[in-house]
């Protein structure tokens, strides 16, 4: 039997400073399979980025342990099998002398090392991928001159142009309108239909109603895990109990709110 990607054990985080200790998450345990789209909700402040942060290896281990590909995260060495888009990506270009080509193209520097040349292959690599997003016009523009969106499509093509078997992605679409946000899931749902393995960090609730097949529902404690049509199942009184405010579940297409 194939191994999870990603197989969370007992883990528990906190945050600490020198007065006191701030509980970020608790004992959570679940795992993400191969060719799962899998979307993690819960309020803000519930600890989504906190967890992707510790399957990344940003943030060392307290309690629990995370297995990848069935081996410790430690031991863990294939990282350019695992494109990652943070949800700050966007606000850490700002005044970074670098053209589009040249953000999106470093995304093969895991797999390539710093200093090997670029090859036709790779060129072509990046023309495909700025097509895929929609942002090939911006190719000779710097990054730094972007608005939000386009930036966050950039980090996005920096993702995926290494073709990863796993994506993580925290917040992607933050500042990207509503077309383009679109259209990029219809690229998540392609990449799904070739096995990508999607983990997704989102606040909006109806593209889990949309798109994905799994979903974690976290704050502090893990709520939920299950499937789409089990988390759609899910009562209004439930949802606001996780969420702490009232919420009503409603599918949508990106063009129209969640209703909350």
């Amino acid at each position: 039997m194939e191994a999870p990607v990603f197989e969370l054990k007992n883990v528990s985080y906190q945050y600490k400073d020198k007065l006191e200790a701030t509980p970020a998450l608790k004992n959570i345990s679940f795992s993400i399979n191969k060719g799962d789209f899998l979307a993690i909700v819960g309020p803000n402040g519930s600890g989504k980025s906190t967890l992707l942060k510790l399957i990344l290896g940003v943030y060392r281990m307290q309690e629990g342990e995370i297995l990848i590909n069935g081996k410790s995260r430690k031991s863990f060495n294939a990282w350019q099998e695992i494109g990652y888009v943070s949800q700050k990506a966007a606000l850490n270009a700002k005044g970074f002398p670098a053209t589009v080509k040249e953000v999106v193209l470093s995304g093969l520097t895991k797999e390539k090392g710093l200093f090997k040349r670029f090859n036709n292959k790779d060129y072509t690599a990046l023309d495909d991928v700025l097509k895929l997003l929609d942002i090939e016009n911006l190719k000779n523009q710097n990054i730094s001159n972007l608005s939000g969106g386009q930036t966050q499509r950039v980090f996005i093509a920096r993702a995926l142009i290494n073709k990863p078997s796993v994506l993580i992605l925290d917040e992607p679409t933050e500042g990207i309108d509503g077309q383009h946000v679109k259209d990029f899931y219809n690229v998540l749902l392609k990449l799904k239909s070739e096995n990508v393995t999607i983990c997704l960090v989102t606040h909006d609730i109806g593209v889990v109603v949309d798109n994905a097949d799994k979903v974690a529902c976290l704050n502090e404690h893990l709520h939920f895990h299950g499937t789409n049509e089990e988390f759609k199942n899910l009562g209004e009184a439930e949802l606001s109990k996780i969420y702490g405010f009232p919420l009503q579940l409603v599918s949508h297409s990106h063009d129209r709110e969640c209703c909350q």
